[in-house]
């Protein structure tokens, strides 16, 4: 009677694991869906550092591009903010 037992625990305790592995929490589905979650968060993710980066260069060209421009008509040009004095010395 007891040898009987223990093959009949073993394959309740089998049961019971395969059907953790296949239904329960951290099951095979639950993982291949969490991962395929996690590649399109991480494509996501990409597209918003692009975005960001671009957004980035544009307000840095914004910032210095207008100090550029106003470098290069005083360089060129001669010109002057009001109430300033302009002084050119040549070499």
């Amino acid at each position: 009677m007891r040898s009987r037992i223990v093959p009949l625990v073993l394959a309740l305790l089998l049961l019971i694991l395969q059907w953790q592995l296949w239904t329960g929490r951290g099951s095979v589905p639950e993982v291949a869906r969490l991962e395929s979650r996690l590649v399109a968060q991480k494509e996501a993710n990409a597209r918003a550092a692009l975005a960001n980066e671009r957004l980035g260069s544009e307000v840095n060209d914004l910032k210095e591009g207008l100090e550029m421009v106003e470098e290069r008509a005083r360089q060129e040009l001669g010109m002057v903010k009001p109430d300033e004095v302009f002084v050119q010395i040549t070499k």
